[in-house]
């Protein structure tokens, strides 16, 4: 497997230009959260015949997140810990907007929000004149809100991932 630099210096080679890379800023996140709150919603616990609560805890999010997880701290644990936080951040999210606005809206909110989103990057790639990172490798999906992170974190003085 790439070691987490490799990810990082291939990924930046598509992700050049300033616009485009102002787009993903913006984007990436809205994608990462609307991916998390669309897979949320699937009811695997309910059709398995768990009880209530356990039974919405039991989704594609819930049972992604270890081998997920665990390809981030193959990578390192900074980056782990990192995409913990967007995780743990994106859950406290979901599961407010679950009770404050209910399961319908938060499938239509989050299904118009993934698709602009992803209008948007694929339309900041046209501008770079470079077809997006996951179009080789699905791996890059991952590797986006890491990108942000390293981007981040060397921006506010904490050095990289």
């Amino acid at each position: 497997m790439r070691t987490q630099q490799q990810f990082l210096s291939a990924y930046a080679k598509s992700h050049r230009n300033p616009l485009n890379q102002l787009i993903h800023y913006v984007c990436v996140p809205i994608i990462a959260f609307s991916t998390l709150a669309l897979l949320w919603t699937v009811p695997i616990g309910r059709w398995l015949g768990f009880e209530q609560p356990l039974a919405d805890w039991v989704n594609p999010v819930t049972l992604g997140y270890a081998p997920v997880g665990l390809f981030y701290l193959r990578l390192s644990l900074r980056s782990f810990l990192s995409m913990a936080l967007w995780f743990a951040a994106s859950v406290v999210l979901i599961m407010a907007l679950l009770h404050s606005i209910g399961t319908q809206w938060l499938i239509a909110c989050a299904a118009v929000l993934w698709i602009s989103a992803w209008a948007l990057q694929f339309y900041g790639h046209q501008i770079e004149g470079a077809k997006p990172s996951f179009i080789e490798d699905l791996v890059f999906l991952l590797i986006g809100p890491l990108f942000l992170m390293d981007k981040f974190y060397k921006r506010v003085g904490l050095g990289g991932l």
